[in-house]
């Protein structure tokens, strides 16, 4: 814990020694929205409209970095004082609305005491001066040091250790980012180009998202770089970053981009923001990722010699999909996250049979074999177990992949494939750039197909065993031998 001033100080002693809290100012202590997986992670009482955040990149992956974050919101309750979730930084100095302000760090939380209180409904700008750590002990997400600078994997409850931000999916915001490096590295960031000034031996260059974008979905990437720009369907601009080395070895690959991106807009609609690119780190993180815009690859994916081409782009294309499932249309709470990854899931596979003729069916059926030792593992698609303390990224398991997938499949052997692909199309128009949840989905393909499918589907959301698999009464699903999570 960090403290800043004796009147904080005096707060926490008048807590601990005497058993009360002033009535007038309430001790530090970590909050958050009570989201079932990640109940420290959000904070109440007011709703972030925009982020603006600068980094001061040495040169050096080892060493902390500077940066200033900016927060401009509306609170939403009187707010005596306001949390952050922040950690593995030094804060140096808070400001809102311009006045100094006393702040405390507990937990992941930093806790800012303002000068006066906030009233509900007021706009509040909060002004975080601090460090970012690309090492910090015990971070296994967040800054990924790659061969030759940085890139972010903030997923699932990570972008908190890179920059202060009300960190959960159901508070999403405008961002911008100024970067600043040496000029012979390059820095981009999600959304587009506003500005690129040098001065001396740095550069510092400025990126701005059209859209509103969750945490977890940011992405900062500085490195020896080249930008690979081309025209994807109806002239959407897009950019591509890879190692400068890795250039030629990578563009067979970067120019099926505006393939993918037609395909789903057959599938779904137009593609929803102003961007879009690959970014190719050179680091083993084990998983790529749809930070908004600019997706992030391992390197390796595409120097894999025992990968079918067809397999490779079928992961592009997941990626991809996120960025309507996901990015666009955000989860409410983390045990929404069935479909986001249900979804690209399911595109990633009938991609993988248009282009692969790997058949959908008989990964379904292989799914639908596994289902049992799935949920007994995990927990249904739609309820699924915390992830373990020490590993926030064991909530990403089979059961939220192809898991949920198949939930996809059977509702559309109940409804029909016309309503299903309404179902698609409607979801992602009707909640675009917003958050939406189980429940809305369950409603909305209960309108489209003209009847209440709760039941139906709440056994495929929520039930320990899966249900019986419409137009195939001969799948059967194996459960643990021993009854215990597998």
């Amino acid at each position: 814990m960090f403290l800043t001033s004796p009147r904080l100080r005096a707060v926490l002693l008048a807590a601990t020694s005497a058993g009360l809290i002033a009535a007038a100012v309430p001790a530090p202590e970590p909050l958050g929205i009570g989201d079932p997986l990640f109940p420290h992670l959000g904070n109440p009482g007011y709703d972030v409209l925009a982020y603006d955040i600068a980094f001061t990149y040495t040169g050096d992956n080892r060493k902390p970095l500077d940066a200033l974050t900016k927060i401009d919101a509306r609170a939403t309750d009187r707010l005596e004082r306001i949390n952050l979730d922040f950690a593995h930084g030094t804060v140096r100095s808070v400001t809102v609305d311009g006045r100094p302000a006393d702040f405390a760090g507990t937990g992941e939380d930093l806790v800012v005491l303002p000068e006066r209180p906030v009233d509900a409904g007021s706009r509040l700008g909060i002004t975080v001066t601090h460090t970012s750590d690309p090492v910090a002990a015990g971070a296994k997400s967040g800054w990924v040091r790659t061969s030759d600078g940085l890139a972010m994997a903030n997923q699932a409850d990570a972008a908190h250790r890179v920059f202060p931000c009300n960190d959960h999916p159901a508070d999403k915001a405008l961002f911008t980012f100024r970067l600043t490096a040496p000029k012979d590295l390059v820095a981009v960031a999600n959304g587009r180009s506003v500005a690129h000034t040098t001065t001396g031996p740095v550069a510092t260059w400025t990126y701005r998202g059209a859209e509103p974008m969750a945490t977890e979905l940011a992405q900062v990437s500085i490195g020896r770089s080249a930008v690979v720009r081309r025209t994807g369907p109806h002239g959407l601009p897009l950019r591509d970053v890879v190692p400068a080395a890795d250039r030629e070895l990578m563009e067979p690959w970067l120019r099926k981009t505006p393939d993918h991106l037609r395909w789903m807009e057959d599938k779904v609609g137009r593609y929803p923001f102003e961007t879009y690119g690959l970014l190719v780190a050179d680091a083993a993180t084990g998983f790529e990722l749809e930070t908004q815009t600019l997706s992030l690859f391992e390197r390796g994916l595409f120097t894999r010699p025992d990968l079918p081409g067809w397999h490779i782009e079928s992961i592009m294309v997941h990626e991809l999909a996120h960025h309507w499932f996901g990015n666009s249309v955000t989860p409410r709470t983390w045990s929404d996250l069935w479909i986001n990854e249900g979804h690209a899931t399911w595109y990633e596979a009938l991609y993988a049979e248009e282009t692969g003729g790997v058949p959908l069916e008989r990964r379904m059926r292989d799914a639908y074999a596994a289902s049992d030792r799935w949920r007994a593992a995990g927990g249904p698609p739609a309820a699924p177990r915390p992830p373990a303390p020490d590993d926030r990224m064991s909530l990403f398991r089979p059961v939220v992949y192809d898991g949920s997938a198949l939930v996809l499949y059977a509702l559309r052997q109940e409804i029909g494939a016309a309503a299903f692909g309404e179902l698609q199309r409607r979801w992602v128009t009707d909640h675009a750039h917003g958050t939406a949840g189980t429940t809305d989905f369950v409603r909305l393909a209960s309108a489209v197909a003209g009847r209440d499918l709760t039941g139906f589907l709440h056994g495929w959301l929520h039930g320990e065993r899966t249900p019986p698999m419409p137009g195939h009464p001969d799948w059967r699903s194996g459960a643990p031998s021993d009854g215990k999570p597998a």
